[in-house]
């Protein structure tokens, strides 16, 4: 009796054992590869949308200083003696670009002949750096408050005001200097710039900040209101400060840790760039709370798998004593990560019922290493629109450079939607993202075997077609795709019963014969695709050397 009482504990702990072994290994091996990889996907995400917003930021100085720059060609700068045409020019100017809070003319000598509204009309800027630096050549200043404007612009948030600063000189036919030209753009643009990045992305309500930071001390420009204005030593900033783009998960001065993506902005075409750099953070308990759970679900199954098969273990622990030190080496070899089946004996009832319920355990094990996998893939796709994202167009130009000695030629076509924004102004952001919904169906439909279709964010897609490099001519094929996807998205839209009509503006670039590098050729596709945009929209524009893109209308 007592032999039989100390098989049957032998039996139980044995079992105990080994469904907590199998279980936590492949739990823990499960947790670690699932945490990692969606650190990961994730982190590069952030990154991601941090480099989105510093290229916007830049996209942006370039064109107020471009339209500074423009303004001060015009003939009624030519001489002093137009200041009532100057004055009427200023004001309506202010008035088509919200953006500048206040435009001046000076003389030579900082005196303001003309300003918008009036404001600071015959006063001396001559010892102010606008006017000081502008005198010399252009000028694009750092955000700084305002102070002899602070009490004369309407200020209705009660917030300090921010200005960003950009001034030339003014020279006349025979190249002398005959004034400053200068105009304050209002810090908060950058805002907008921010929530049009945050709130139409799957960032929205997912307790993700995004922070402008500049290069001189590192002081906080734009991000939650207790850190504006006051210096952010970070890792992650003097990283991307090097002009490198990436994420790290640190920890803050606030002592939490954030999954934090960075990027620098170096700047757009001719403009240099201020140093600023973008950081978007999510904080880790966030980021990772489906790892939290699924290690929770998994600890769950262990705890369950010990107490039924303790169960089995003491009701089968008589009719077993032979046959269970087969299962016990079964189950010691899927413990060493070997694919072997669980046996099943059919002389016995009892073993078969427990070589069953291995089986069960060990394929429920599996399923859910199958989930995981699911859930990996499914970071590979945009949740709006299904059409792959950033991660997926990675994986794909890692499986098409693979073979080094069979490189492709690949066109890439950097897709912009015109009059995108026009419906989500009048219709919702509802409608707007079915509107989204609906192109990617159209994209979709025009999509090659080999080729990939992938939406970067907003209202922005890329495709990147394997083009013939044997053909005479490399770029009509994409040329030919590209009308395709035009005429495609000409065609009306239905949206919640609402008749909607958008265009898309195109950009191409060809790899390697404009780089061999990636994503040189997504912003050189980027850079034709705003020369489409200038050129009248709704066509498809070359990346050509050096800056100078040719559109196909």
């Amino acid at each position: 009796m007592s032999v039989s009482v100390k098989l049957r504990t032998a039996l139980i702990v044995t079992f105990i054992a080994l469904s907590l072994l199998l279980s936590f290994t492949l739990s823990t091996t499960i947790n670690y590869y699932s945490s990692q990889s969606i650190k990961n996907e994730i982190g590069e995400s952030l990154a991601g949308t941090a480099y989105q917003t510093a290229d916007k930021l830049d996209n942006f100085m370039w064109s107020r200083s471009g339209e500074v720059e423009l303004l001060g060609s015009l003939p009624v700068f030519e001489n002093n003696q137009n200041v009532e045409n100057i004055q009427q020019m200023l004001d309506q100017l202010k008035s088509h670009f919200p953006s500048f809070s206040w435009i001046g003319y000076t003389d030579t000598k900082g005196k303001v002949l003309a300003a918008t509204d009036g404001i600071l009309l015959g006063k001396d800027l001559s010892e102010r750096p606008v006017f000081k630096e502008g005198i010399q050549g252009k000028f694009i200043g750092d955000v700084h408050d305002a102070v002899l404007l602070a009490k004369l612009l309407p200020n209705p948030t009660g917030e300090p005001l921010q200005f960003v600063d950009v001034s030339l000189p003014i020279k006349n036919s025979q190249q002398q200097t005959i004034g400053v030209l200068a105009a304050h753009m209002s810090w908060a643009w950058a805002k907008e710039v921010q929530q049009s990045v945050l709130l139409p992305s799957k960032w929205a309500g997912q307790n993700v900040d995004m922070l402008i930071v500049s290069k001189k001390d590192q002081t906080v420009l734009l991000g939650p209101r207790e850190m504006v204005g006051k210096p952010l030593p970070l890792k992650s900033i003097a990283k991307a400060q090097l002009q490198k783009d990436g994420w790290e998960l640190e920890k803050w001065p606030d002592g939490n840790t954030y999954l934090t993506g960075y990027a620098y902005g170096d700047g757009y075409l001719d403009y240099p760039g201020l140093g600023w750099t973008v950081i978007v953070r999510q904080p880790e308990s966030t980021a990772l709370a489906s790892v939290s759970e699924l290690m929770h679900f998994n600890i769950w199954i262990t705890v369950v798998a010990a107490v039924v098969f303790a169960l089995i273990g003491w009701w089968l622990a008589q009719r077993i004593s032979l046959p269970i030190r087969e299962l016990t080496h079964t189950a010691d070899r899927l413990a060493c990560g070997e694919e072997v089946d669980i046996p099943s004996r059919k002389s016995f009832s009892d073993i078969e019922m427990l070589s069953s319920s291995l089986q069960t355990m060990v394929t429920s094990l599996s399923q859910k290493e199958v989930e995981l996998g699911n859930m990996q893939s499914l970071a590979h796709y945009d949740h709006l629109t299904g059409l792959p994202n950033r991660n997926a167009l990675e994986t794909y130009l890692e499986d098409a450079f693979e073979d080094p000695e069979q490189q492709p030629c690949l066109s890439f076509l950097y897709i912009d939607l015109d009059g995108f924004k026009k419906v989500n102004d009048t219709l919702g952001h509802q409608s707007g993202d079915i509107l989204l919904q609906k192109v990617a169906q159209r994209l979709s439909q025009l999509k090659r075997e080999h080729d990939i279709t992938v939406r970067l964010g907003g209202d922005e897609f890329l495709v990147v077609l394997h083009t013939d490099p044997s053909g005479l001519n490399i770029e009509k094929e994409a040329e030919i795709y590209a009308n395709e996807i035009i005429r495609s998205l000409n065609k009306p839209f239905i949206v919640e019963y609402e008749k909607v009509n958008i265009g898309c503006s195109i950009g191409g670039a060809v790899y390697p014969h404009d780089s061999d590098n990636p994503i040189e050729i997504i912003r050189m596709a980027d850079q034709a695709l705003y020369q489409s945009k200038r050129s009248g929209k709704n066509r498809l524009t070359f990346y050509k050397e050096p800056l100078a893109p040719q559109s196909i209308g």
